[in-house]
């Protein structure tokens, strides 16, 4: 059997049909060869046609019309995210505090309208975006040179969209998991919460546990629960079995280790404090070389306001390694002892002193009646007499003003004794 060309123009063989073509499709040779030629006629009457001026002024005609469409619709985005801007406006104006979490203002009012304003900036530009990424596609199938391009820029929204949408159907039981631990552990923390509120308000008593640490403890056991879910969620989490998670989990726990170890010495010595029970909130203390009211407790320092209105912050640890004095624990029931030492002669009575220093400390503003104020000898010096003036008090805070106004009645009384307040000193000089 002979082969068979077709030829276009009589000048070039576009293909040949052999012996085996035939075969293959148990053909006649010449038979195979007209089927391919009409195929050929067939396909080059539609490439003419699809070339042709009409079909090009059609092609362009759809390209305007979508065009115009794309324009239309991106102004009506514009206008409705307009729309929306104005709503924001007029929407924030009413929320005078701000957003709150609970009783704390997470964003004042200005920056939660700038936060919406911005919101709304950028959902109207990936609106915006994606609606023009979109219309490519269909302005690509337009046109046949173009038209294979169609399903390349879908799949590379398509793609990723729906390899997100499949891990997040497959995460959807490790989700479910995690939801049902945490509603475990919020509910347990409602309890805990409950029964340290009421330990708190002193309906439930527990021998030797004091009712002013019911809140820490509670800190303390919440932390841990936290700590404890984390630990049993962390299986859960997407991405947790890698080893660039994991890695990144180490690299964290040593960095926090590494560079909070003197908040962690403070959070620890801040629970030691808490449950020593040196002082409490408006106590008047002396730490160290400090000595002022206690403003403010947390679980890393303690803050002080002394006299002058300086507030003092002294880290926890500081706290717990100096001496502590506090002159409020005993003041509002059996009292504080202000004590002051004065200085006479040998020649005034002691009885006499003591009547003097007694009367200024009664005069003394503060100074409680009862129990009486005392006086001590505290020192039998060369040529004086130290003596001691000791009065109770229930106002720690107010020592300054007890101190000053004692010393002025102190000089009161011994001024209408017609007694110097001085220490005399003598020198014998002997002649030979």
């Amino acid at each position: 059997t002979d082969n068979f060309d077709i030829i276009y123009k009589n000048q070039e063989i576009i293909m040949t049909v052999s012996n085996l073509d035939g075969l293959w499709y148990g053909k006649t040779n010449a038979k195979l060869a007209e089927e391919y030629l009409n195929i050929i006629k067939e396909t080059i009457k539609r490439e003419r046609e699809s070339h042709s001026l009409l079909n090009w002024a059609k092609r362009i005609g759809l390209v305007i019309l979508i065009l115009i469409a794309l324009v239309l619709m991106v102004a009506l985005i514009n206008w409705v995210f307009r729309q929306s801007k104005k709503y924001i406006i007029t929407r924030t104006q009413q929320f005078k505090t701000g957003l709150r979490l609970g009783t704390v203002r997470v964003v004042p009012v200005k920056d939660l309208e700038l936060i919406f304003l911005k919101i709304n900036i950028a959902v109207r530009l990936i609106v915006t975006l994606l609606l023009i990424y979109l219309s490519l596609p269909l302005l690509f199938s337009v046109f046949p040179e173009t038209e294979s391009w169609t399903s390349t820029l879908l799949n590379w929204i398509l793609g990723p969209l729906k390899a997100a949408l499949n891990g997040i159907v497959a995460y959807l039981p490790n989700l479910f998991t995690i939801l049902v631990i945490y509603l475990i552990f919020k509910f347990s923390l409602k309890a805990i919460r409950y029964f340290f509120n009421e330990v708190k308000r002193g309906n439930i008593q527990i021998n030797g546990f004091h009712a002013e640490w019911s809140v820490p403890t509670f800190n303390i056991m919440r932390f841990i629960l936290y700590a404890f879910m984390l630990v049993i969620v962390f299986p859960y989490l997407p991405g947790s079995g890698s080893a660039a998670f994991q890695g990144v989990s180490v690299f964290l726990g040593i960095l926090i280790s590494l560079g909070s170890s003197s908040a962690i010495t403070n959070i620890v010595a801040g629970l030691v404090i808490t449950y020593m029970r040196p002082f409490r909130i408006g106590d008047r203390v002396k730490i160290g070389e400090v000595t002022g009211d206690i403003i403010e407790k947390t679980m890393l320092v303690t803050r002080i306001r002394t006299i002058k209105n300086e507030d003092v912050t002294v880290p926890n640890s500081m706290v717990l390694s100096s001496s502590t004095v506090n002159y409020s624990s005993q003041a509002k029931t059996t009292g504080l002892i202000i004590h002051y030492e004065v200085t006479l002669g040998y020649d005034v009575p002691w009885q006499k002193v003591y009547e003097m220093l007694i009367n200024a400390a009664l005069k003394t503003d503060f100074i409680l009646q009862e129990p009486k104020p005392f006086v001590l000898q505290t020192k039998l010096n060369d040529f004086y007499v130290s003596y001691q003036i000791n009065a109770y008090t229930h106002e720690a805070g107010k020592q300054a003003v007890i101190y000053s106004s004692l010393l002025e009645h102190i000089q009161d009384e011994l001024n209408s004794a017609g007694i110097e307040l001085l220490s005399p000193n003598y020198n014998v000089i002997r002649k030979e």
